[in-house]
C-alpha cells in the first residue's frame, strides 16, 4: 500500500488534474475494497492531502480570474482582496 500512495503523499508537485484523478482513485479504493484499518487510514490521509491541494489550486485559479476586470483590464489584487 505504501508504494501505491507515494505520489499521493507529495501532492504539492501535482497539477489539479493529477491530484483530482488520484483522489478519485483513492475514493474508489476506499469504497470498493475491504481494506485493513491501517491501509484505510493511509488512504484517507493521502486523500485529505490531495483534497487540500485541489482546494488550493482552485483558490489560486479564482484569484487569477478575479484579477481581470469586466472591461478586460488586468489589475493586481491587494492583500485585502486575497
Amino acid at each position: 500500500m505504501e508504494n501505491q500512495n507515494r505520489a499521493a503523499s507529495e501532492p504539492a508537485e501535482l497539477s489539479y488534474e493529477e491530484s483530482y484523478a488520484q483522489l478519485q482513485t483513492i475514493l474508489e479504493q476506499l469504497e470498493a475494497a475491504d481494506l485493513p484499518l491501517a491501509d484505510s487510514l493511509d488512504l484517507y490521509e493521502a486523500g485529505v492531502k490531495l483534497a487540500e491541494r485541489c482546494g488550493l489550486l482552485l483558490e489560486e485559479a479564482e484569484l487569477r480570474v478575479r484579477k481581470w476586470g469586466p472591461d478586460g483590464t488586468f489589475s493586481e489584487l491587494n492583500d485585502a482582496e486575497r
